[in-house]
């Protein structure tokens, strides 16, 4: 459900009111005292922006030296609210030069009861797009002395921004050279027994764009993803080429994507924002090519001493390597010495987070290192409890290297002047939760 807002309130530190607007009749105007009386005077502030008293609930955040308190009196969505409470602000900083707190509230009451009846219809948000509002909200906030000056930008095409054609992208851009740089991140995600098993394992990734295009350019991006080369091979009547296909589970895209063809034609079908955006999220559980593998042995000697052997191995092409790679080998909390050697990077013991840091600065693929230490361990008089074992932990970094296998088989822009354009494809992978139990 929305977040069907019965009030929203813009309160100072003290608790005043500064601006206020009520959407429904279901809550009382003395709304703003039971917030003032429970939350703020008790001094729970900063417990827990969610709040309920009595029949309602109360969603706040503090912008500044400004809370804006959002009161529902039925069930609603709490990441709705906060998201609009984010993009209100947005909005308003927009039209008051970059500043938002109680002074430049103060100097924008017309302004603001405005914004608020176009942003919020009886409760529900609604467009909060600045690009779109200023086309038919003209008047000009009172700026801070202290903000920057406003910059002067051509007035897009009324008639298609507020139709809502393309809300995200003006017209009339223009760039002396047009670029695309396309980033594909993906992050890593593995539990790994001591014996070498895969227990869990997952790859979510997004695909991260920049456009520097003039004009309105449609764009499709092809990736060797499974539904998209059988739909396009079943469009054109011939078999699929070979070659690696995956399966993509839980995606979501950018409001610029063309979701009526994705769902007919399997493609990614866009008119982009200009500059940087997110142009989809994706997740991966099958198939996935870890670039890292790693075998422990930890043998304890006694309860003063022990022996710890890691290898790791990079499993990606030996014409890639990583970046800042680190392995957290934990040792006991009662550690009084070690002794280590390493093939590559250095170790050291880390004694605030009970472990081994071994840090290698380049691993090149196809290639194995080894690290050995031995630990001594302070003897007690009282009875050992058994270690628990906490997991080998790595981060690193692997350009041009996807763990997913995704790949982009081509990107085509596509502008009526017709004017070429130069496309920059990146991957990376680094380690999300990267865990081997030893």
């Amino acid at each position: 459900m929305p977040v069907a807002a019965s009030a929203i309130y813009f309160l100072n530190l003290r608790g005043d009111v500064l601006i206020n607007r009520l959407y429904r009749d279901d809550v009382g105007g003395n709304m703003v005292d039971a917030f003032r009386l429970h939350i703020m005077q008790t001094k729970e502030l900063g417990t827990c922006p969610v709040r309920q008293i009595g029949g309602c609930s109360f969603f706040y955040m503090r912008i500044s030296n400004v809370y804006i308190v959002i009161v529902v009196s039925s069930n609603a969505n709490v990441a709705c609210a906060f998201k609009f409470v984010v993009e209100a602000v947005n909005l308003f900083k927009s039209y008051f030069g970059g500043a938002f707190d109680e002074d430049a509230i103060r100097n924008n009451f017309v302004l603001i009861y405005e914004l608020l009846d176009e942003i919020m219809d009886f409760g529900y948000p609604q467009n909060l797009s600045p690009e779109i509002l200023k086309l038919y909200i003209t008047q000009e906030g009172v700026r801070s002395p202290f903000s920057s000056k406003p910059t002067d930008k051509p007035v897009p095409n009324a008639t298609l921004q507020v139709t809502g054609a393309v809300g995200w992208r003006r017209e009339g851009l223009a760039y002396k050279k047009n670029e695309v740089f396309l980033d594909i991140v993906e992050s890593v995600n593995l539990l790994m027994s001591s014996k070498g098993s895969v227990l869990r394992c997952d790859v979510t990734g997004k695909i991260l764009m920049k456009c520097f295009l003039s004009g309105m350019p449609d764009l499709k991006l092809g990736l060797n993803d499974k539904i998209g080369l059988e739909k396009e091979s079943e469009l054109k009547s011939r078999p699929t080429k070979s070659g690696k296909t995956i399966e993509l589970d839980d995606v979501t895209f950018h409001q610029c994507v063309n979701l009526t063809r994705f769902n007919s034609e399997k493609t990614v079908s866009f008119v982009p924002p200009d500059g940087e955006f997110e142009l989809m999220k994706y997740r991966i559980t099958e198939g996935v090519n870890l670039p890292f593998r790693v075998l422990p042995t930890i043998k304890e000697l006694g309860r003063t001493r022990m022996e710890v052997n890691v290898k790791v191995k990079s499993v990606f092409g030996a014409k890639m390597f990583a970046l800042g790679v680190v392995i957290k080998v934990p040792v006991p909390k009662q550690t009084a010495k070690t002794s280590v050697q390493v093939t590559s990077g250095r170790a050291k013991y880390n004694a605030s987070m009970d472990c081994l840091m071994w840090k290698i600065r380049k691993f090149p693929g196809q290639t194995e290192a080894t690290l050995s230490a031995e630990v001594e361990l302070i003897s007690t008089i009282v009875e050992k409890k058994s270690w628990t074992r906490p997991p080998i932990q790595m981060e690193f970094q692997v350009p041009m290297f996807t763990a997913s296998g995704l790949r982009v088989r081509f990107l085509k822009v596509w502008e009526k002047s017709g004017y070429n354009t130069v496309e920059w494809v990146r991957y990376i992978t680094k380690a999300g939760s990267y865990e081997i139990r030893c």
